[in-house]
């Protein structure tokens, strides 16, 4: 990915919470010379480690068996996984002012590194036991597995490969419009918050990446 410098956030707790908040990943990785790529859960395995960098972080994720991308990991654990947070096409309808030309509002982050497979029993069902956790701790109420769940979630593990991937690289890319005057991305924010294109999400992330014209309301 290219990360255009001025769509920086100049803070990386912003990759750490987009990563944190949106776990449904692209796994990429490369058989025979040609990239191939599942859609899956991957999450940090200690939040904690990750608070303001991935440097030296590892995330956790899995995938069916039956889906033959697992072996690649083996043959070539160099991956790519891709999170991608909300998005948006900005009109130039937004913007109220002419010439204007449209475009995307969007936010990403590449994590790069080297995938290990876990193969014990124990350790797929711990990955696919913290990926509930995860995922369910912003619900309420959070859905906790019963014992008779947990038999089931041991019963379908012959079927699960599961992978930490120790991090190397990050990138990150956050268009927010923050290339605009104020009173443009104000409009486009408008836009986001309320009415025909409303996209609160999108709004949201732009009011904490930069909070320009965000006071509007």
């Amino acid at each position: 990915m290219y990360a255009f410098p001025r769509f920086a956030t100049g803070d990386p707790r912003h990759a750490v919470d987009l990563v944190r908040d949106n776990p449904f990943a692209l796994i990429v990785s490369v058989a025979g010379g040609v990239p191939v790529a599942t859609h899956a859960p991957v999450i940090i395995e200690d939040p904690a480690s990750a608070a303001t960098s991935f440097a030296g972080t590892t995330l956790l994720g899995h995938m069916a068996r039956v889906n033959p991308q697992w072996r690649t990991l083996e043959a070539a654990p160099e991956i790519l996984v891709v999170f991608s947070g909300p998005h948006g096409y900005v009109s130039p309808a937004m913007h109220g002012a002419d010439p204007s030309v449209p475009t995307w509002n969007y936010a990403a982050v590449h994590l790069t590194g080297r995938a290990e497979l876990i193969t014990d029993p124990d350790g797929v069902l711990d990955v696919v036991e913290r990926t509930v956790r995860t995922v369910e701790a912003p619900r309420t109420p959070e859905w906790r597995p019963s014992p008779e769940s947990r038999r089931t979630f041991r019963g379908i593990l012959q079927g699960v490969a599961a992978f930490r991937l120790h991090v190397r690289h990050e990138q990150s890319l956050f268009k927010l419009s923050q290339d605009q005057d104020d009173g443009l991305r104000g409009r486009v924010w408008d836009a986001f918050a309320a009415g025909a294109d409303a996209n609160p999400d999108l709004a949201d992330l732009m009011s904490r990446v930069d909070p320009r014209g965000s006071d509007r309301r």
